[in-house]
């Protein structure tokens, strides 16, 4: 546990429920059904090798979470780079530093795996949002992002 009082993590397979709790504040969704395609969908993400999902866990209840994908390269010296997508906060500890924390092991994380970049995608477009991650060190100037919505 550190100073924020959140033990940061990995998920497990025991995490589900709290994260599909944090997932329904992200968009204001319900928190969906756990159908056999959502238990299923649960146990590849578990499994798969690239994908990391970081949580960070207050007295046994999950309360931030983001995902990291790790992802092979074949520039830059065959080194990977990562991608971090799905930074929850609930909304009950926000601005605590809890994101930030999160934020910092997924890019030790990134470091370890010798990637040579991570990039951050946000839908938001909330000024305190987007300066929260320049604080954190991501810049909005190097990349431009273009999204294609598949239906």
């Amino acid at each position: 546990m550190d100073d924020l009082g959140v033990v940061i993590r990995m998920a497990e397979k025991k995490d589900l429920d709290d994260l599909l709790r944090l997932c329904s504040q992200f968009r204001d969704d319900p928190i969906p059904e756990k159908t056999s395609k959502l238990i299923k969908t649960w146990k590849e993400i578990l499994s798969a090798s690239y994908y990391h999902v970081f949580v960070a866990q207050k007295d046994q209840t999950i309360v931030s979470s983001l995902v990291l994908l790790i992802i092979p390269n074949l520039t830059h010296g065959q080194r990977p780079y990562a991608v971090i997508e799905n930074v929850i906060t609930d909304k009950d500890f926000r601005n605590h530093g809890i994101a930030s924390a999160l934020l910092s092991a997924a890019r030790e994380r990134a470091k370890e795996q010798n990637c040579y970049k991570i990039m951050l995608m946000t839908g938001s477009k909330t000024d305190s949002t987007l300066r929260f991650y320049e604080k954190a060190g991501y810049n909005r100037n190097d990349k431009t992002a273009f999204i294609q919505w598949l239906e």
